[in-house]
């Protein structure tokens, strides 16, 4: 069931990359990028560690630990990043954005989107107390040592970035409300690549997934600080036999354990779904189902799909071919 639903999430968050992509949305781009590598790692490791919790692919290991400690800064940066977009083209504080405007807004989107997740996959290994744990069923999941350095480095600023979020989609809100009734005018005047439909759409999108996630990245936070941190005593003892790799075997773990573990590991699918679905039904999305249509039809059954026009043309002149009868 897991490899699964992490599969089906993979592969449905591409359905709209390629309209994303060719508006040279950043921001947008970058979350599909994210929930496409989370939702890989999820359907690897849920099919390699599918009944055991055997140590194996400890490089692969090694290396998507860190990007799921950086998939949890990079989704809610994403997210901030859209809707501080929406906030400033929705404010009208700039009449009309520039070719300037759009490259550092791209520069900005990169560093948050990419950078930050960079720096805290970077500040993971302070508060990595061993290389890696595997649990059954989940495969790989990343060592920390939990602690106050790791409130302020794992799951403080997630909810961090959540929060400015919330504030920019709420002033987002505001001004859309503000003006509703020439909106749409509003937007085309701005050079944004924006409507109306797809405004309230990434709207919708933003403030759906940032409660989601809020909810979530507060609950996980409070179920690993409330039994209680341990001491930061020194580098060397929180460090100490570093290379040791955790093992569990899902009967070894508690029930309330295992049913937040489930919690917390469908949180990624989940995300991906609700983005495919405000999304997947666009007329931006639906002219390329069109277009992945009549390709299949032209270069796999070797059929030239009729256009429309021609189409109506061929059924008006069969009509018009066949004798009326007194």
């Amino acid at each position: 069931m897991l490899p699964v639903g992490a599969c089906i999430a993979a592969v449905l968050v591409l359905v709209p990359l390629p309209a994303h992509w060719r508006a040279k949305n950043v921001a947008t781009v970058s979350l599909i990028a994210w929930f496409f590598i989370t939702n890989m790692i999820y359907f690897v490791n849920s099919l390699v560690w599918l009944h055991d919790s055997v140590p194996r692919l400890r490089v692969w290991c090694d290396i998507v630990t860190k990007l799921i400690i950086g998939a949890s800064s990079a989704i809610p940066a994403a997210t901030l990043c859209i809707c501080k977009h929406l906030e400033l083209v929705a404010s009208g504080r700039m009449v009309r954005l520039t070719h300037d405007d759009h490259r550092r807004r791209k520069l900005f989107e990169l560093s948050l989107c990419w950078g930050i997740p960079v720096v805290f996959m970077t500040l993971h290994y302070v508060v990595q107390g061993h290389r890696f744990d595997i649990v059954e069923s989940f495969g790989c999941q990343p060592a920390i040592y939990y602690s106050l350095p790791a409130v302020f480095i794992i799951w403080f600023p997630p909810l961090l970035l959540s929060v400015i979020t919330l504030v920019y989609s709420a002033l987002a809100l505001h001004h859309f409300l503000r003006q509703r009734i020439n909106f749409a005018t509003h937007l085309d005047s701005s050079g944004s690549s924006l409507n109306t439909n797809r405004y309230l759409r990434l709207m919708a999108m933003a403030i759906t997934e940032i409660f989601w996630g809020t909810s979530l990245n507060a609950v996980a936070m409070y179920a690993n600080i409330a039994p209680g941190l341990r001491p930061w005593t020194d580098w060397a003892d929180v460090h100490s036999n570093f290379g040791r790799i955790a093992t569990f075997r899902i009967f070894e773990i508690g029930k309330p354990y295992l049913r937040q573990m489930l919690i917390i590991w469908w949180a990624m699918p989940v995300s991906a779904y609700i983005f495919f679905l405000f999304f997947a039904f666009g007329e931006v999305t639906k002219k390329d189902y069109k277009r992945v249509f009549d390709w299949t039809m032209r270069f796999v059954f070797r059929q030239s799909p009729l256009p429309r026009a021609k189409l109506l043309d061929s059924v008006s002149s069969t009509t018009r071919s066949v004798p009326l009868i007194p």
